[in-house]
């Protein structure tokens, strides 16, 4: 059974942000600036962080995801304080949200998908696109995953997910590239580039918020899948999500806060392109 539309966008409950554009608005945070110039402010700042490991041991709590007793992550209990944390550390104002501080809905979902049938990962080299906290590719690698891959082009995310492995005993490799952009693409195949083998699993969770990103990850995917890959998309049906391009394969209804979801509850899929 498909889940329902979303009809709620993910919002801190603050009077000038979000973490979400809304659905009928221009990507713009109110007041702030377009979601991929916010976030390349965070990732030309990160290197004026003296410790970015220490930061993020500083302002969370190792916790387990509602839907992932097994693992552990370190994750923010409050949104906005770790929000100004971030942009008082890199000296920044309307910076990108801290996404790796959180265990959203598409990817608890993908993980406990992941937990659920190993055989999907088992001996398969891993790609988790736009990984966040790395929750997916902690997942795939406690599955059996010969060898994943977390990317993300925010650098904290890269340093929260090395974290987040060693505290589940896992390893999880990561890269800062940019591998959606157009001119990535462009450049050369996503599954047929010369300096190492292709990935046979790409997991993609909570990636279809803002239109270009949503449009790139899109184009991604699907090159990925035409050479040979196999995709799974975690996903409420966010406001960009491709409704009829995937097929479900599994349903969650994911424990979430209303400080981030609006809701105590989402239901969310699990996708196959």
């Amino acid at each position: 059974m498909s889940p329902h539309p979303q009809v709620r966008n993910p919002a801190p409950h603050h009077a000038r942000r979000t973490f979400e554009p809304s659905a009928g608005a221009a990507e713009h945070f109110p007041l702030g600036p377009t979601l991929p110039v916010a976030r390349a402010r965070v990732c030309s700042h990160v290197g004026e962080m003296l410790d970015p490991a220490a930061f993020i041991i500083a302002n969370t709590k190792l916790l387990s995801p509602p839907l992932l007793p097994e693992i552990r992550l370190y994750l923010a209990d409050e949104s906005v304080a770790v929000w100004q944390k971030t942009e008082d550390a890199l000296g920044l104002v309307d910076s990108a949200p801290p996404y790796w501080a959180f265990a959203w809905a598409g990817g608890q979902a993908l993980a406990r998908y992941l937990l659920d049938t190993p055989a999907l990962v088992a001996g398969q080299r891993v790609l988790d696109l736009g990984s966040g906290s790395g929750l997916s590719a902690i997942a795939a690698a406690k599955a059996g995953a010969v060898f994943v891959r977390a990317n993300d082009i925010d650098p904290l995310s890269l340093a929260a997910t090395t974290l987040n492995a060693a505290a589940n005993g896992v390893m999880v490799a990561t890269s800062a590239h940019d591998l959606i952009s157009p001119r990535s693409i462009t450049a050369e195949s996503t599954q047929r580039r010369s300096d190492e083998r292709p990935f046979g699993v790409i997991l993609v969770g909570d990636l279809f918020y803002e239109r270009q990103l949503a449009e790139n990850v899109l184009a991604y995917i699907e090159t990925a899948v035409a050479n040979g890959a196999t995709v799974l998309i975690g996903d409420p049906q966010r406001n960009y999500f491709p409704k009829g391009r995937f097929i479900t394969a599994a349903e969650y209804s994911v424990p979430v806060t209303r400080e981030l979801e609006d809701a105590e509850f989402k239901l969310t899929s699990v996708w196959r392109l």
